[in-house]
């Protein structure tokens, strides 16, 4: 499977407030927290699903996996989304390992693998 996703009992925002304190413990940070719902509807859509994405990052594995290959880049930064769906609040992300596997580049499997379950660890702190 492409994606982690769990569900909380929280709300989008006290899930990103949750999530925001998780990740900078595991010196990871939110370059950008962008409210896909709000912009849609400023664009005269009338998408109403509450979507956050938001994309973190930690500067040393992104230097470590660069380093590798440049070609990881195009999977930077990474993206963490919360959303409600049918009255639940989800979040989930697309798993660095699935990913990496496009690349083909055995060195930074076991780097995606790390970063992957500190992810995950995050999100699962964040329910």
């Amino acid at each position: 499977m492409f994606n982690y996703t769990v569900e909380t009992a929280k709300g989008r925002d006290e899930a990103v407030q949750a999530l925001t304190e998780n990740l900078q413990a595991e010196k990871f940070g939110i370059l950008w927290n962008f409210d896909l719902t709000a912009k849609l509807q400023e664009k005269g859509t009338d998408f109403d699903t509450p979507f956050t994405i938001l994309e973190v990052c930690n500067p040393q594995e992104a230097n470590r996996v660069l380093s590798e290959d440049l070609m990881v880049g195009y999977f930077l930064p990474c993206k963490i989304v919360v959303y409600e769906e049918e009255g639940t609040t989800k979040i989930g992300m697309p798993k660095p390992s699935a990913l990496i596997e496009m690349v083909h580049n055995e060195s930074i499997k076991q780097i995606a693998l790390d970063i992957e379950e500190r992810l995950i660890g995050c999100i699962d702190k964040s329910v």
